[in-house]
């Protein structure tokens, strides 16, 4: 796989995500490793920062249920607006994390 096809195939599993559901940015790379060869979180998350504008970014968080300072207040907003379950602040990951393949 490409690197542009990686990015492509990130954005559609990422805009898979139903509303109120989340993966983490591990998780992308972990559904997505074995056919593309690459596991990185970190990578996820670059093309979250480059790419992600176009589908629900806030879908896609860190393992703690949070999101970057820089970008939280907006998430929070949309997580509240899809009905996200929250605990404490940020995204209940036992509550709303999806996996690929989960009926939406």
């Amino acid at each position: 796989m490409t690197p542009d096809e990686y990015v492509e195939a990130v954005l559609e599993l990422v805009d898979r995500i139903p509303p109120g559901r989340v993966m983490s940015y591990g998780g992308v790379a972990d559904a997505l490793a074995e056919r593309s060869g690459r596991a990185s979180a970190r990578l996820i998350g670059s093309i979250m920062a480059r790419h992600g504008g176009a589908v629900g970014w806030h879908r896609v968080v860190n393992a703690t249920g949070t999101m970057p300072p820089r970008i939280a207040a907006e998430a929070r907003a949309r997580w509240l607006s899809e009905g996200t379950p929250l605990r404490a602040g940020r995204v209940d990951m036992r509550a709303a994390q999806w996996q690929p393949g989960e009926g939406m």
